[in-house]
């Protein structure tokens, strides 16, 4: 057990330090999503009135932008270079039929599912804990996308499915320590809200670091006026963080076994 605390700080002092330095070569990214979120917002608002084409439209609108964010994530993490403007022009396109595919394939059981549940008196209960699910299961689905390349749909969703299977502890740690303070029931309802999408909703880089840092300052007692506008200031630069955080952190766990970082643990102390 000591070893494998002591492999596991070490795994995330590691990914933290990579972190911080590919913020400062994608800081770009901050103001990136910012502008994505702008331009899905526009979207949203001219297809609203077209029904059920509209909801294809933002569902295609949503893969596009999510697609471009992944691209340039990959550059900061795996590519480990700075991000330019001229960059985000050739974002464009980049992952869409990954990000759609794999979306469909989430979207359409939950949404049969739902309709299936409509007279159920359990439904608020079944659907949450099937969400639940689908957030633990398909959480590092991003990262596959762009990190693994896989060829299909179900590919990704198997890969996504054994990687957490794998490294559920290491993966999920920091999340569990960035919700303990709020309860297992904050933890239920966030994570359930998450699942929705399968982890491939843009808006979710916003609404994740958004809950978290407004529980943080709720719990600390914090009330100010200022406080709200240094949340919003913060929420795109806490997201970038740990869209970045997260892509080494799976860079790591899987080039590595659970027993090859204990091994590596054991033997730090006498090199």
């Amino acid at each position: 057990m000591a070893e494998f605390i002591q492999a596991t700080i070490e795994l995330y002092k590691q990914a933290l330090q990579a972190t911080v330095r590919s913020f400062l070569r994608g800081w770009i990214m901050t103001f990136v999503v910012v502008g994505f979120a702008m331009l899905m917002l526009v979207v949203s608002l001219l297809v609203s009135s077209l029904g059920m084409l509209g909801g294809l439209l933002a569902g295609a609108a949503n893969a596009f932008i999510i697609g471009a964010t992944l691209y340039l994530i990959e550059q900061v993490v795996l590519g480990a270079r700075t991000i330019q403007w001229s960059d985000i022009p050739h974002s464009a396109g980049q992952y869409f039929w990954d990000v759609i595919s794999v979306g469909f394939l989430v979207w359409f059981p939950l949404m049969m599912l739902q309709m299936a549940l409509q007279a159920n008196p359990y439904r608020p209960v079944l659907t949450t804990a099937v969400f639940f699910l689908v957030f633990v299961l398909l959480n590092p689905v991003p990262e596959v996308i762009y990190q693994r390349r896989q060829g299909s749909a179900m590919d990704v969703v198997r890969e996504s499915y054994e990687f957490v299977l794998e490294n559920w502890i290491e993966w999920f740690l920091p999340i569990a320590i960035l919700l303990a303070p709020f309860g297992l029931t904050f933890f239920f309802e966030f994570s359930s809200q998450a699942g929705m999408r399968g982890g491939l909703d843009f808006f979710q880089i916003f609404t994740v670091p958004f809950r978290v840092l407004t529980g943080w300052v709720q719990y600390l007692g914090i009330s100010s006026a200022g406080s709200s506008l240094l949340i919003i200031l913060c929420t795109p630069i806490l997201g970038v963080f740990m869209l970045i955080f997260r892509g080494h952190l799976f860079t790591a766990l899987h080039g590595s076994s659970r027993r090859q970082r204990r091994f590596q643990a054991r033997a730090r102390p006498h090199s």
